[in-house]
């Protein structure tokens, strides 16, 4: 509206320049009255120009006298005592080196110290990732992450480095993007979002390690969207687990202590998925993720995953196996407080033939495996930055929910001693966990829980911790 009063402005004054020029070259010779009325007709039209701008001072004058009451009328910030994490938790900021290129990671490290072995007690410092991500255009983006993991990757120590991500995301239209390369799964609360300053505890909980492997990527494509009624979805084919990874009968069981269990790779997707290092392709899988943030401080979802799978190459002539996992997760941010939930299935077909193969050992493979967890946290105290979020989870999980193929009587798990002398642990647990995260800011929270064990009493610790991303 101000900028068409300014034009016509301009037009006016455009115009009553043309017709002063015009009477400036007037021949003398013209009359007294021709002249009296081109001064009269310019006169007009100053005039009506000055109506103009007076017209558009006053209107100015309403638009900003409107925009301060609006900002008046806007309710305050809620006092920063009650507030709360988003109920869908938010990547850590990217940090522009240029226009197009940006970089973030984060990292954490644990002290632990089992309450029953207190020489099992160890300091690591677990991962530290770092992320490069380059906008082509307004459309198209690449993303990756690499990992360092446990401080040193060499041949001769068990640290690792690994790619963690690595794809193109397109948006083909608004809320409707395609992707390729190795991604995350969408699964969970965890697995797209497992920066340690994502999750509460010092270590991410059971059922996200070893029933959805952390971190689960495939390499594959998928189609993702999102509407405004807060629904989102994720569709894709990608690679999925090579069986031949299980190993039937070690000599000794793959874990000793809690860390061990969910960095040993005991569990079933834990051993098998492929990670994109020469993976084997000639079954692909599917997934389906779906997601709902409609409700205010909600965030609820569930997933499915399901494929053939690569079958060992020893025993030979096994039947195609499938592997499926799915779960179910909900997350709710009243004011301060901070409920979740997941519960995730996993199964595999065709496991009797392999374990009636390697009758006697001391690992079969599982028909299924599951996991779930319900926890609570609240915000007691919050001020300049600082915040305290006391939490406790319950959670079981069992890696051998069902198994096929063993001989009535016979237990899956050896009941003697292992090589080492030292009992076999089971592969199901309840574990209670109490604690507390302290936020220095948003991207450095120092955390101290404990984990009590049911079936692994020995496995009970003392967790201390430090996480931060950028």
């Amino acid at each position: 509206m101000a900028a068409r009063h300014l034009l016509r402005a301009a037009l006016l004054l455009a115009t009553a320049v043309t017709a002063a020029g015009a009477a400036a070259v007037e021949p003398p010779a013209a009359s007294p009255q021709r002249l009296e009325q081109q001064i009269g007709a310019l006169q007009q039209q100053l005039d009506a120009m000055r109506e103009e701008l007076r017209a558009l001072k006053a209107q100015n004058a309403a638009l900003a006298a409107e925009q301060a009451r609006t900002l008046a009328a806007q309710p305050s910030a809620p006092p920063a005592a009650s507030a709360a994490p988003a109920p869908e938790p938010e990547p850590p900021p990217h940090f522009s080196i240029s226009p197009n290129l940006s970089v973030w990671g984060y990292g954490e490290a644990y002290y632990l110290r089992p309450t029953r072995d207190a020489a099992q007690t160890q300091f690591d410092l677990a991962r530290a990732v770092f992320g490069i991500g380059y906008q082509f255009d307004e459309r198209t983006a690449f993303n990756s992450e690499y990992e360092v993991e446990h401080a040193v990757s060499s041949a001769d120590d068990r640290g690792e480095f690994e790619v963690e991500q690595f794809y193109v995301d397109h948006q083909i239209g608004a809320g409707l993007g395609v992707k390729a390369g190795l991604f995350l799964m969408p699964f969970g609360l965890l697995n797209e979002h497992h920066e340690p300053t994502q999750f509460f505890g010092v270590q991410r909980n059971f059922t996200e390690t070893l029933v959805i492997p952390s971190t689960w990527r495939e390499g594959g494509i998928g189609v993702h969207g999102s509407s405004l009624a807060g629904l989102k979805w994720d569709v894709g084919v990608t690679t999925g687990p090579d069986l031949g990874g299980w190993d039937p009968n070690p000599a000794n069981p793959l874990y000793r202590n809690a860390f061990e269990l969910e960095t040993s790779g005991a569990a079933p997707l834990q051993a098998t998925h492929q990670e994109g290092q020469f993976a084997r392709a000639r079954h692909l899988s599917q997934y389906l993720s779906l997601s709902y943030t409609g409700v205010p401080g909600l965030l609820a979802g569930a997933a499915v995953f399901t494929g053939k799978a690569e079958v060992p190459a020893e025993p030979t002539g096994l039947p195609d196996q499938r592997v499926t996992l799915w779960e179910g997760h909900a997350r709710w941010t009243p004011g301060a407080a901070d409920l979740s939930a997941v519960y995730a299935r996993g199964t595999i077909s065709g496991t009797a033939a392999f374990n009636l193969a390697n009758a006697g050992g001391t690992n079969p493979m599982p028909a299924a495996f599951v996991g779930y967890y319900l926890q609570g946290a609240y915000t007691v105290w919050q001020r300049d930055g600082y915040r305290v979020a006391p939490f406790a989870r319950f959670e079981h999980y069992d890696m051998g929910a069902d198994y096929r193929g063993i001989a009535p009587g016979v237990a899956p798990v050896p009941s003697g001693l292992a090589a080492d002398g030292r009992p076999w642990p089971q592969p199901h647990d309840d574990v209670w966990t109490v604690g507390a995260n302290v936020y220095l800011n948003p991207h450095v929270v120092l955390k101290a829980d404990y984990q009590r064990f049911r079936a692994n009493d020995d496995f009970t610790r003392f967790d201390l911790g430090l996480g931060l991303s950028f």
